[in-house]
């Protein structure tokens, strides 16, 4: 990453992060699920629309930061590896969706 690259992903980074957490906060329990990819698209859009693609890539750098602390949480709490858990999350899209 370049040093202007750097600076106009940080200068928007603080709002990405709010904008995340709005996210997670209308997710996690939301239902049906299949209500969760509609939420996400309807973010990313409006992300994208305001900030362009670089709004998109701090979302997605956000996204993978909480995912990862998530996983080393429950990781930590159920004593399986973060690969066990990976592996299970993997294992569930594949019942989900066979056909690929």
């Amino acid at each position: 990453m370049d040093e202007d690259e750097d600076r106009r992903l940080r200068a928007i980074a603080p709002e990405i992060s709010y904008v995340t957490i709005g996210l997670m906060r209308r997710t996690v329990g939301l239902e049906p699920a299949e209500r969760v990819p509609q939420e996400a698209l309807a973010v990313a859009d409006d992300v994208l629309a305001r900030h362009g693609t670089d709004g998109l890539r701090v979302l997605v750098m956000s996204l993978a930061g909480w995912t990862a602390v998530g996983i080393e949480n429950i990781a930590h709490l159920t004593s399986k590896t973060h690969e066990a858990l990976i592996d299970d999350i993997e294992l569930t899209c594949l019942e989900a969706n066979p056909d690929g």
